[in-house]
């Protein structure tokens, strides 16, 4: 396990032990789990943004699909006539 050190403002410093207090908890699990967040979220960011660039790609590149095509394709959904779905 890693250990790193930060600095902290007074208020922020005085929050965090508040916190940690409250939760009965350590400011390091603290800080651990709420730099965990931040990272976990920031990973979620970071996908999406490259789902959109990836669809943006596509949809240069004329990869499309007409609505109603779609419409169709979901209208079969759990049937004995399902189809694959449009552009597959």
């Amino acid at each position: 396990m890693g250990v790193t050190s930060v600095r902290l403002t007074d208020e922020l410093q005085d929050r965090l032990e508040q916190t940690a207090e409250r939760l009965r908890r350590s400011k390091g699990w603290v800080i651990s789990e709420a730099l965990g967040e931040f990272v976990a979220r920031e990973e979620r960011q970071l996908e999406r943004l490259e789902r959109s660039r990836k669809a943006l790609g596509e949809l240069d590149s004329g990869h499309t699909v007409v609505g109603d095509e779609v419409m169709d394709w979901l209208s079969t959904w759990g049937t004995d006539q399902e189809t694959t779905s449009p552009g597959s």
